[in-house]
Order: C-alpha cells, then sequence, then structure tokens
C-alpha cells in the first residue's frame, strides 16, 4: 500500500516540524550559497609586487638583532623600499615591506624600525611589527588605510626564508 505524504503524518504537529526542517535547512543552503563570492582581494594600490626569495642565515652578525624576541631589522635590497623582519617571540618570524603602504614610494616612504613598531618619515604613520596594522591613522574617515605588505617567512634551522 502506498502511503501518501500527508498521510505519512499522523498529526499536524509531525508535518509542521518536518517542515520547520525543511525550511531550515533550505535557508542555511541558501546563506551559505550567497555566502560564496567571487571578490577578489583587494590589493593595495601604492605599492608594487615583487617575486624574491632570500636567506636570512641567523648565525652571521648582521642578523644578531632577530636571534632575541623583539628583535628587528632592515634587509635594503629586498621589495620597493627593503623588507622589515621581526622575531616575535623567539620561533617566529614576520616580514614587511619597508616601503610605507598609504601613499606610493618617494624618498621619505621608507619606514623605520622603532622599537616594536615601523615609522613612516613622510606623516608619522606607524605600524606593528607584530600585526603589520597602522596604529595612528589620520582624522580623515573617508581615507582607506593599508597595513604593511606582509612577505611569507618560513624557519629552516638557523635560517629564515623570506619570500613573496
Amino acid at each position: 500500500r502506498k502511503e501518501g505524504f500527508i498521510n505519512k503524518y499522523k498529526n499536524l504537529s509531525d508535518l509542521s516540524l518536518f517542515l520547520k526542517k525543511k525550511f531550515l535547512k533550505s535557508l542555511l543552503i541558501l546563506t551559505f550559497l550567497m555566502s560564496c563570492s567571487t571578490s577578489n582581494l583587494e590589493r593595495n594600490p601604492f605599492l608594487s609586487e615583487f617575486s624574491f626569495q632570500f636567506q636570512v642565515n641567523l648565525n652571521l652578525p648582521e642578523y644578531d638583532d632577530l636571534r632575541y624576541a623583539g628583535g628587528s631589522i632592515l634587509i635594503p635590497q629586498l621589495g620597493n623600499k627593503g623588507v622589515l623582519v621581526f622575531n616575535l617571540n623567539g620561533n617566529d618570524f614576520f616580514a614587511w615591506e619597508a616601503s610605507c603602504p598609504n601613499h606610493l614610494p618617494n624618498s621619505c616612504s621608507q619606514t623605520q624600525i622603532k622599537g616594536v613598531l615601523a615609522e613612516c618619515s613622510c606623516e608619522k604613520f606607524q605600524y606593528s611589527l607584530a600585526t603589520g596594522q597602522l596604529l595612528n591613522s589620520s582624522e580623515e574617515h573617508d581615507v582607506k588605510h593599508y597595513p604593511l605588505l606582509f612577505y611569507q617567512t618560513e624557519n629552516r634551522g638557523n635560517s629564515v626564508i623570506i619570500s613573496n
């Protein structure tokens, strides 16, 4: 004997529960599909990105500051205006483009290391070397501010490989 859709559910509460579950499942799937987008990651319009790979040998004296947590150096021959390398905690390293990300590279746009910060001498913007975030944005609310441009790092024994 074939059961009809309505006959399958003996009372109205079973049917109501079934429809609620189907509705919620459909709503969840629809929400998931709508949240998937093909939007592109927004690039910084001020900075060109270069492909490179550079090995920092932590045994060499020019990299002594990177042996300790909170230590940082500028490697001037990489990227647009150099690369800032920061030792976060003794084991984790971050590498950032040394050119200020909030204007075109020019004579004053190379950031300088000030403790655990990088500072742009053009407008005194300060960036965290731990996160790359701008810490003292201007009062202009309609201006988009960019964080420091991040480069990949990989620990290999006594070396740190920086690449883009």
